[in-house]
């Protein structure tokens, strides 16, 4: 019965979000996420396995979808002044992490969860408005660099507060370094042999395909990459994030097959991803007053070192509009912040308190920064 329970509601939700989100013009993840919510706390969802799977895949294949944004031949920065202004950007933002970790003596948590970055929210955004627009391209590239060194980090943390600082937390470090340089290897050496045999990629993936050949072969390479990532012990999301990015850097040919699988994703599995996040959060944290105030100082320090970084570094390339929209897409990392309060109270390093404040945080800036944005867009291209 419970499983009965919980498939009908989430259809219903995946199936009412788009219509809620158009009638009170609020962004649609938002809408998923509060239904999640409102779902869980009347006992609509529950957690169970079927559930937590399903979700999983679609946080999975929303990573996979943010790869396939990024075409490394084409990937970087055009100008010089532009990776100045970008590694200054990231220095300023580990710099004042790093400060309100040592000045408030917080947890070892903290300094990689304010600077962290997850590409969820921001491909929402990118649905939504466009990768077009000067500060969402430049978010995305960002975010794209962001999310790849909090993937190490948090590969870090875990292997740190599992294992402690011995040989075996350097046996993990060291076999993600290990893949990486593999991996990078191995983008060469792809290269060099689609070089020498350009039919190579018409053969995997056909101009003409009745058989959906090349859908096949994103799904096959993103699970292979996963079972790789659980075999060395690695977080699974980057195996999808370089699944995407493998597609969309050899396989430019298919310019169907981006708008094919993004539409089976943010129809189907993306939306219960959001869901299921909504339903993690007891509503009844948002009662509890020194909850809500570590919650505000954590959702505080994410955005504001953001904000602060954001304008010294791109405050004279992108302008002041722009640029406050820009710090604030990039101020939503809400599925990393949720993976690390999670592996911090796993392993005792924060309380029971600090989790909830951190998931407060996190959904919370979330829908807030969602409507902000939508509401500052509104108004800074109002003629």
């Amino acid at each position: 019965m419970g499983n009965t329970v919980v498939i009908i509601t989430l259809s219903l939700l995946v199936l009412l979000s788009p219509f809620l989100s158009r009638v009170t013009k609020i962004p649609v993840v938002v809408v998923e996420i509060l239904l999640g919510s409102l779902a869980a706390y009347f006992g609509l969802l529950v957690e169970n396995e079927l559930f937590k799977i399903i979700a999983k895949v679609g946080f999975l294949y929303l990573m996979f979808l943010a790869g396939m944004e990024v075409n490394l031949k084409a990937f970087g920065f055009e100008k010089s002044s532009l990776l100045r202004r970008t590694m200054l950007y990231f220095a300023m933002l580990y710099g004042c992490s790093f400060t309100l970790y040592v000045y408030f003596d917080l947890s070892s948590v903290y300094l990689v969860a304010f600077p962290i970055f997850s590409l969820g929210m921001l491909m929402a955004l990118v649905k939504e408005y466009g990768k077009d627009k000067p500060w969402l391209a430049l978010a995305l590239n960002i975010g794209i660099i962001g999310e790849l060194v909090s993937i190490m980090a948090l590969t870090i943390l875990s292997g740190g507060l599992e294992y402690g600082f011995n040989r075996e937390f350097a046996f993990v470090l060291g076999g993600l370094f290990l893949f990486l340089i593999g991996f990078v290897l191995f983008f060469r050496g792809i290269r060099i042999l689609f070089w020498w045999y350009p039919s190579l990629k018409t053969l995997i993936m056909p101009h003409e395909d009745s058989k959906d050949q090349d859908v096949r072969f994103s799904m096959a390479l993103m699970f292979i990459m996963i079972a790789m990532m659980l075999y060395l012990k690695i977080d699974v999301v980057l195996g999808a994030f370089l699944a995407g990015m493998f597609i969309a850097t050899y396989f430019k040919h298919k310019t169907e097959l981006p708008e094919k699988l993004s539409s089976f994703g943010f129809g189907f599995l993306v939306p219960i991803f959001f869901i299921h996040v909504g339903s993690t959060l007891a509503l009844d944290a948002f009662s509890d007053v020194r909850i809500l105030k570590l919650a505000l100082f954590i959702a505080s320090a994410i955005i504001g070192i953001r904000l602060l970084s954001s304008l010294v570094a791109y405050g004279g390339y992108l302008g002041l509009k722009n640029t406050i929209l820009f710090s604030l897409s990039d101020s939503m990392p809400l599925t990393f912040t949720v993976a690390i309060a999670t592996l911090g109270y796993s392993a005792n390093a924060i309380t029971h308190d600090e989790y909830y404040a951190f998931i407060v945080a996190s959904m919370g800036s979330g829908i807030f920064l969602m409507l902000l944005i939508k509401l500052l867009y509104s108004l800074f291209n109002k003629k």
